[in-house]
């Protein structure tokens, strides 16, 4: 009897000395959850501000522009192929995509008629790059279900593509290799059996893929009903790639609105109906082996000649008034450039068009309501998000 008076007589003088605005505050059972930013990973450098019942996502923000930012500014500022150095920067994971769009756009706006061989070449790097980028997707989906051997196994195969790179492009990372007027130079002596020998390697390694990640029952369960974006939705917010073929609709610029050389190849592109993170994985999977079949194709038909068109002294080339828009289809979906000129030696105005823009804001902010928090990274990695194409 007694603790319990001098427990109300405690209780009493805490509540004397506290502001009013604190008596009056409401108690809410929702907390606020910071996902990010931090660099490694795909979806490093941007944060989603969650709003969480429990372990129940009821509201969800995404913030970016915590890494690279204003390159349409930064390209708008320089001549026409000092430009082309800064597309990588778009989407470090597969920068190729990016300079494509603008290396086409760049030619239309001038009539430029590029080489028949770098035509096959341009599809050869954006094949391995495609490769590259879906082999770093694998490890990102395994690490963000805590399967960790996943990442270390198609990161270490990813090496063997880097590696390809380096030898035809210099680089590993940042390629800057197709550029306006084809490519900058051709393939070195034997080049061709090292792809070829490369890409046996890695269909092999598909199956040990299979046995430990797609038929892992783990996964399985964490993937399947999860992320669940209805097709309808996606449709209207403009949703593509992988993310849109994982909904049940087939839609690849490859094949839709062709350009290079993919009208000549033969491939399909897959589709699942699940419209869920294991619907994603299964799109992706497949992809890896239609890109090796495609890279095939090229090696065995490429025609011997030039690879680059000349073009004017840079410091002096000045494109005709006009604009255009180009688009590639990457690993996560369309990425497009719209391109003006003036007439000048710089682009008057240049806008980017990346899947990330509506993948990671309207729709991830949308299929997060009703999510579990464990999920978040899952389902971030399954929409193909590349935060540098937002804040842009």
């Amino acid at each position: 009897m007694q603790k319990n008076i001098l427990e109300n007589e405690i209780s009493i003088n805490i509540l004397r000395f506290m502001p009013e605005k604190i008596k009056q505050m409401k108690r809410d059972k929702a907390t606020t959850l910071y996902i990010g930013p931090q660099h490694p990973g795909i979806t490093g450098n941007m944060m989603v501000r969650l709003k969480v019942e429990g372990d129940t996502i009821v509201g969800a923000k995404t913030e970016v522009g915590y890494l690279h930012r204003a390159f349409e500014k930064l390209v708008e500022r320089r001549n026409w192929v000092q430009s082309f150095t800064m597309m990588c920067r778009f989407c470090v994971p597969e920068p190729d995509p990016v300079e494509e769009s603008y290396a086409r756009a760049v030619e239309m706006l001038d009539n430029i008629e590029i080489p028949e061989r770098a035509k096959w070449i341009r599809v050869l790097v954006l094949e391995l790059a495609r490769i590259s980028s879906l082999l770093l997707w694998h490890a990102g989906q395994g690490h963000s279900l805590g399967l960790y051997t996943m990442g270390q196994w198609s990161v270490g195969d990813r090496n063997y593509v880097l590696d390809l790179f380096e030898e035809l492009t210099g680089a590993r990372i940042y390629h800057m290799y197709i550029w306006p007027g084809g490519v900058r130079r051709d393939f070195p002596e034997g080049f061709e059996d090292r792809v070829l020998k490369t890409m046996d390697y890695l269909e092999k390694r598909l199956e040990d893929y299979d046995n430990l990640l797609f038929e892992n029952s783990i996964f399985q369960k964490r993937t399947q009903g999860v992320g669940y974006v209805d097709p309808k939705t996606a449709i209207e917010k403009g949703v593509v790639g992988p993310v849109l073929r994982g909904a049940g609709i087939k839609s690849d610029i490859r094949i839709d609105d062709p350009y290079e050389v993919y009208d000549k190849l033969d491939f399909i592109v897959p589709t699942q109906t699940g419209s869920d993170i294991w619907a994603r994985a299964l799109v992706r999977r497949v992809e890896i082996r239609q890109s090796i079949r495609i890279i095939r194709q090229v090696i065995e038909n490429i025609p011997k000649g030039e690879v680059y068109t000349k073009v004017p002294n840079p410091q002096k080339w000045k494109i005709p008034r006009g604009d255009a828009y180009s688009r590639t289809e990457a690993v996560r979906g369309e990425v497009g450039m719209y391109v003006v000129s003036d007439g000048g030696t710089k682009p008057r105005r240049v806008h980017f068009r990346g899947a990330a823009y509506v993948h990671a804001v309207t729709l991830l902010e949308e299929v997060l309501i009703g999510q579990n928090i464990a999920d978040v990274s899952a389902i971030m990695n399954s929409l193909g998000t590349c935060p540098p194409e937002i804040e842009r």
